[in-house]
């Protein structure tokens, strides 16, 4: 039988089909309609108890907008749209007057309502919540407006608004709120040990492995880390190390791009999400520095490339032999080069 040939390639292929088609831990937890009643109770200061009162919208990749939402619901003449984020978004806002224009289309569709009727239709009441756990600190609650993106013109006031109410779930914000639900109480709490896991320089796999293992212990989400901790690893692992692989390219992307700035250099940069680095590099692009600049940018991408790609397999617990093998096959490099890049220390 013919050997299968392992790749990169297919290794983070594999990573990112879980990252699109499995949901974020965030969604699981709250998969249950039950669970999700007790969040919305916890937020409204409501007390409803039957889950068959709450009916689902979550849109589900609209593929012609690339569109999806983590959650949206509609109980009590209200229209829910819950979202989870671990970086700070000021365009949620944006995000949400789109997310709701299609909620809203199908909402119509589904109700047969004539919106050219002289009759006025009536509509749920729309609700935008944020479920923030990211590192920057951020106070208990935030609110979010779409006004803010308008230009200011003093000759017209904006006729459009969406603003959207970001709650900081980090552990120890926001405790009323995390009492009041057992579910996102455990999912902070979750989330905070993976961190501090993190912070006592762990790998993120085991940082993950052991916030697993302590919650187990402690009863925290424990209906799902135990039936499903190989799907919670793979999920949290995608998702952090996307998270901290985007910042390192945007940062580094944006040195690189400050001091070359040109015009084949917006190509690269955009494929490394720096567009926003370009365009300042852009202002001190000058034509002496065009070679140099797609040179270095080239190989400063494929460097950091390179080193992202062994820590990936690191975290995937592959061994170095197979590590040397992969990197040199996928890179054309020397396997000798590969051996002095595992011997540093790991970069995260």
């Amino acid at each position: 039988m013919k050997k299968e040939k392992l790749n990169i390639t297919k290794i983070f292929k594999r990573l990112s089909i879980v990252r699109k088609h499995k949901d974020r831990l965030f969604q699981r937890v709250f998969a249950d309609k039950k669970d999700l009643l007790d969040l919305y109770n916890a937020i409204n200061h409501t007390n409803y108890t039957n889950p068959d009162e709450l009916e689902i919208t979550t849109l589900e990749d609209v593929i012609y907008m690339s569109m999806k939402n983590d959650m949206s619901f509609i109980i009590s003449s209200t229209l829910n749209l819950y979202e989870h984020q671990s970086t700070f978004n000021p365009n949620m806002p944006v995000r949400g007057l789109m997310y709701f224009s299609r909620l809203y289309e199908g909402y119509i569709k589904q109700h047969n309502l004539d919106i050219y009727d002289r009759k006025l239709v009536k509509l749920p009441t729309p609700q935008f919540i944020i479920f923030y756990n990211g590192r920057d600190e951020y106070p208990d609650e935030l609110v979010l407006k779409l006004s803010d993106a308008f230009t200011p013109t003093p000759s017209a006031e904006p006729v459009l608004e969406c603003r959207a109410t970001m709650l900081n779930i980090n552990y120890g914000h926001n405790k009323t709120l995390l009492n009041s639900c057992r579910r996102l109480h455990d999912y902070s709490y979750f989330i905070a040990k993976v961190n501090e896991y993190i912070n006592n320089k762990c790998t993120m796999y085991d940082a993950i492995d052991r916030a697993i293992d302590d919650c187990i212990q402690d009863d925290v989400l424990a209906d799902i880390l135990v039936k499903c901790k190989s799907e919670v690893t793979s999920m949290l692992l995608t998702e952090f190390d996307e998270k901290l692989h985007k910042k390192t390219v945007y940062n580094e992307g944006y040195e690189d791009g400050h001091k070359s700035g040109v015009s084949e250099g917006f190509e690269r940069g955009h494929k490394y999400g720096v567009d926003e680095g370009f365009e300042r590099g852009h202002k001190y692009g000058v034509s002496e520095g065009f070679e140099r600049g797609i040179s270095e940018g080239y190989d400063k991408a494929r460097e950091h490339d390179i080193s992202h790609s062994i820590n990936m397999l690191r975290n995937m617990g592959i061994s170095n032999d197979k590590i040397i093998c992969l990197i040199a096959e996928n890179y054309d490099i020397s396997k000798e080069y590969i051996t002095q890049k595992l011997s540093t220390p790991k970069e995260f």
